[in-house]
């Protein structure tokens, strides 16, 4: 077949029918006609690739199970791959070889990208077809789409990102019903929007990996995971999040990537966010993207950032952009989807700058505060706010939360020492950082 699909039928190979898989059939199917009528296509899926194809025996759709991705990927029916099993090893393997012979290839795997995108993505080039991946980042939200083609025209600046869902849903639930991260979690894995093991959640490693994709197309540089600093969102307490409330705060799980003088400064943290700032307000599992371009200033893309059929519709999405043509087109074009592309100049995490949060918890003794205060005044930092709650007489630990303005990340951690060091305050110091306001909310 040729390698930019054009014919009327296009056929594709499933490998991985899980969640995500059972929504782009169901969308090919309920929405057929729809898709015929504004695309002149019509999407066959040839086969699906499943570890149990007895699990089928007697489905309606009459799509051929098997365990067997070389025969599926081999159909010359099939011109398109899409990949939805996750993990890295086997759908690198999958990849490739569909790669190798001479068909087009639509992941949701964020992982797999962040790993070996590059090497994929030069694979590619070198056989002629192209990789869509627009489910790999923000679900169903179109961001791919806007860094890639919508906001070419663009120097981006930075991107700020809430692209967790998981993280996101737990930390409302702290936010607004007071629950602890226990509980919290707890309810995530119930209703499915966390695993069973939610590590890869909840440690940012999940939102470093899409960071990674995204800064990549939004600043042309090959941004690896390990570019990243990262903190997850394991640790925070329930007393922060109503701290941070009583200061006009909200606390969300950002992934941010911005320039700094020649450099990308590159994070994952718990960030407090001004109740000002539309991000504030993006709760439960949907996700958020601020992108700052040197043209267009302040975009912001919203949306449902996980499940089925978000996903699953920015798969079908990449499935008719491909045959039709437009992604190929792209992808041969356009130097963002290239393996060697200059390596990213990570600023140092110690380089990093922003405003801080921190909650000492100290005995309640005269000169606390003024040796706080020193402590941070040693480094350069200056204090923004004071916050001491009121306490009921005789409570021998008290907290005392300070706000600052910006201050280096190297100076607050030799400050943090101090404080710690000292004999009334019980350590560790909780700090947190916060994100300045956009100026349009200013």
């Amino acid at each position: 077949m040729e390698k930019t699909v054009g014919e009327q039928t296009v056929g594709i190979a499933l490998l991985g029918t899980g969640v995500v898989g059972r929504g782009v059939i169901d969308i090919l199917a309920q929405q057929r006609d729809l898709l015929r009528s504004r695309t002149g296509l019509t999407i066959e899926v040839r086969s699906r690739v499943c570890r149990d194809p007895s699990k089928y025996e007697d489905d309606e759709t009459g799509i051929k199970a098997t365990t067997n991705i070389a025969d599926a990927i081999g159909d010359p029916k099939t011109g398109i791959v899409v990949e939805v099993m996750g993990g890295i090893d086997a759908p690198r393997h999958a990849i490739s070889a569909a790669l190798a012979a001479g068909k087009h290839v639509v992941t949701a795997n964020k992982a797999l990208l962040a790993a070996h995108g590059a090497e994929l993505f030069e694979l590619a080039k070198k056989h002629g077809v192209s990789i869509a991946f627009e489910a790999s980042c923000g679900g169903g939200i179109p961001i791919i789409d806007a860094l890639t083609r919508g906001l070419v025209a663009n120097r981006i600046d930075a991107l700020i990102g809430i692209i967790n869902g998981t993280c996101n849903f737990i930390l409302t639930q702290m936010a607004q019903n007071g629950w602890t991260y226990a509980d919290a979690l707890k309810e995530a894995q119930r209703i499915g929007f966390a695993e069973a093991d939610p590590t890869m959640d909840v440690s940012g490693r999940d939102s470093a990996q899409k960071l990674a994709i995204l800064a990549t197309l939004a600043f042309n540089q090959q941004v690896s995971e390990t570019d990243i600093a990262l903190t997850g969102i394991d640790t925070l307490k329930a007393e922060d999040l109503q701290f941070v409330d009583d200061l006009g705060y909200v606390i969300k799980l950002l992934g941010i990537g911005e320039r700094v003088e020649g450099q990308l400064a590159l994070r994952v943290h718990p960030t407090l966010v001004h109740k000002g700032d539309l991000m504030s307000d993006v709760s439960g599992g949907f996700n958020a993207i601020s992108v700052y371009g040197h043209a267009i200033g302040h975009q912001f893309f919203y949306g449902r950032g996980a499940g089925q059929t978000p996903t699953a519709s920015a798969v079908v999405a990449d499935i008719l952009g491909v045959a039709m043509g437009t992604i190929p087109h792209a992808f041969e074009r356009l130097n963002v989807f290239h393996g060697r592309l200059k390596k990213a100049r990570a600023l140092p995490a110690d380089q990093m700058e922003s405003r801080f949060y921190l909650r000492a918890t100290t005995q309640d003794t005269p000169g606390v505060l003024a040796g706080m205060t020193q402590a941070l005044a040693r480094h350069g930092i200056s204090i923004a706010a004071v916050h001491q709650p009121e306490i009921a007489a005789g409570t021998k630990h008290v907290p005392i939360v300070v706000t600052t303005h910006k201050a280096s990340e190297g100076a607050m951690q030799k400050a943090l020492a101090e404080i710690d060091a000292m004999k009334s305050v019980q350590a560790p110091t909780v700090f947190l950082r916060i994100l300045e306001r956009p100026a349009e909310f200013g």
